[in-house]
């Protein structure tokens, strides 16, 4: 069956500590699977050529760029995560902000009892929900 997956396309050889910094922040996250470039291969070797991920049971495709582009990742792509309770929501909006840009402090407006939007360390978007 064919599916819908969202590509996150890294560029300076950050796919895999994303990855990594993911699975540590999410219990449940996970790396599916990381195929990497090898020697004789147009991308830098050992870089991640094409990678899978799984965040609350979004599937995520990830990926090295070896082609450098002018552009990167955008807010009005983001990543949605609703949270169960105010220590998920705390510990997610921590997380994701430390060494990343806050867009939108945590605050009630007026469509959650709790919300933030952040671009965390690697310039990936997130709306972290209560």
């Amino acid at each position: 069956m064919q599916k819908a997956t969202p590509f996150l396309m890294f560029q300076n050889a950050t796919a895999e500590p994303a990855a990594e910094f993911y699975i540590s922040l999410f219990d449940d996250a996970e790396i599916l699977q990381l195929a990497r470039y090898g020697a004789n291969q147009p991308g830098p070797e050992g870089t991640i050529m094409i990678g899978a991920i799984r965040i609350k049971n979004l599937e995520i495709a990830i990926s090295d760029s070896f082609v450098k582009h002018a552009f990167d990742f955008t807010p009005s792509s983001s990543i949605f995560i609703n949270c169960d309770d105010t220590t998920e929501f705390d510990r997610y909006f921590e997380g994701l902000s430390k060494k990343g840009e806050v867009l939108m402090e945590p605050a009630n407006y007026g469509f959650s009892e709790k919300f933030a939007w952040v671009n965390d360390q690697f310039g990936v978007s997130w709306q972290i929900s209560l």
